[in-house]
């Protein structure tokens, strides 16, 4: 899984390749469409498909001339479920730190009410 995970991981550093699969999440498109918003040639896009295709995030089919090539999530499940582990992390953090800032706040006024009555 850490290999999938790497690749997936590797694919997604490229903001081009976020892109597209961004794109791909609307539905099927040939290289032609997808290279069509980008400053870049059909070839540098395929390159882009290329590694995506190796991290399983995308699949090309054929449809008679067409080669369309579609979105595959399961990587991105997967990616997202090694991310949870995380988000629990900073979630609990921030609670942490919620209860130590409501402690904070309650102490000064505290502080606040003991000078007011002297």
């Amino acid at each position: 899984m850490a290999t999938d995970l790497d690749a997936t991981f590797a694919a997604l550093a490229d903001p081009t390749r976020r892109a597209i699969l961004a794109r791909l999440a609307a539905g099927e498109a040939t290289v032609t469409e997808l290279a069509a918003p980008f400053a870049m040639s059909q070839p540098a896009i395929s390159k882009h498909l290329k590694v995506l295709e190796r991290a399983g995030l995308v699949s090309r089919g054929r449809d008679a001339q067409r080669r369309p090539c579609r979105l595959v999530a399961g990587p991105l499940r997967e990616a997202s479920a090694w991310l949870a582990n995380y988000r629990d992390y900073w979630a609990e953090s921030y609670q942490r730190l919620d209860a130590l800032l409501d402690e904070l706040q309650a102490d000064d006024r505290a502080a606040g009410r003991r000078d007011a009555a002297r």
